[in-house]
């Protein structure tokens, strides 16, 4: 004959189930969590689900979807300019992630101090951070004017001619890449400062006992103690660098000839230039793809060179 034992936990939760202290402290609890799952769903889950349905269909802007299963994905592999695009989106970010790592880390160096005046030199640096990428851009497209640009006029003052950087093939894209550069270099400088902060100085004293040089050190004590913020920043950097926008519609428009016309520009350009509302959806689910593959990759070879990872 099978036993009806009850075990312990299944009577405490049957107990806890008629308690309605408990029953109100549940639904206290999703009342809290409530609009974070309302605000999800809305805003994320919903609007991914209406794209990826997008992506598999026909939509103009005017007139009836037209369901065509994977045939925007196929376009896509079959798209020239599409891949003219994802090389100018990889270029724009093996220019941009180690510039912007190496001069981050750079300028942390000697800010993590508590030497007077730090203070400041932080905050002149991370202002751009704040400062709005539109204006950032209007303000560096006009710096970057070919006539009367202040980058070409302090040329002149040398007696060199500047070029025209924004419509030249071979200096629109290398001219994004500095200004966006610049505009989030502080962000990663802060970053490292706390990690920097955090190295032990015990272990700066035994390197010292030891013999070792500033360069010995950096590399055999400061890096390896602060490789996971150096990986959290290789990370958001990436993901930003493939997302880049804002840049290229104010400075470049894409241009000249197509050089700086990245992959969400791209995608811009498709859904409401184009208004091929479809074929943008796969684009877009292309890039997501893309980054989350990257993503993949560097977190499944981070136990090889971030410190304490296993």
């Amino acid at each position: 004959m099978p036993s009806t034992a009850v075990s312990p936990e299944a009577k405490l939760r049957k107990a806890r189930s008629r308690n309605p202290l408990d029953r109100d402290a549940n639904r206290t609890g999703w009342l809290f969590v409530a609009p974070m799952v309302l605000g999800f769903a809305l805003l994320l889950f919903i609007p991914l689900m209406m794209a990826l349905y997008m992506s598999l269909t026909d939509w103009p802007l005017l007139g009836e979807a037209k369901f065509i299963g994977l045939d925007n994905y196929r376009a896509i592999f079959s798209d020239e300019e599409f891949w003219k695009v994802l090389g100018n989106t990889l270029y724009f970010a093996v220019g941009l992630v180690p510039l912007n790592i190496v001069l981050a880390l750079l300028l942390a160096l000697p800010l993590a101090g508590k030497l007077p005046g730090m203070g400041i030199y932080r905050t002149v640096i991370f202002i751009p951070v704040m400062t709005s990428l539109i204006v950032w851009s209007i303000v560096w497209k006009y710096m970057f004017a070919t006539d009367s640009g202040f980058i070409n006029q302090l040329l002149q003052l040398v007696g060199v001619t500047g070029p025209s950087w924004l419509y030249d093939q071979q200096l629109a894209m290398p001219v994004v890449i500095i200004t966006s550069v610049l505009k989030n270099l502080g962000l990663n400088m802060v970053l490292f400062i706390a990690a920097l902060q955090q190295v032990p100085a015990h272990l700066y004293e035994a390197a010292k006992i030891d013999g070792a040089n500033r360069f010995v050190t950096f590399f055999r004590v400061t890096l390896p103690m602060i490789t996971h913020t150096l990986f959290l920043t290789i990370i958001m950097t990436i993901i930003g660098s493939l997302k880049v926008f804002g840049q290229i519609y104010v400075m470049t428009q894409g241009g000249p000839v197509g050089s700086t016309k990245v992959l969400v520009y791209y995608i811009w350009e498709k859904a409401f230039k184009l208004y091929e509302f479809g074929y943008s959806s796969a684009l877009a689910y292309v890039l997501f793809v893309i980054i989350l593959a990257l993503t993949l990759i560097q977190w499944g070879m981070r136990k090889r060179w971030v410190m304490h990872e296993s």
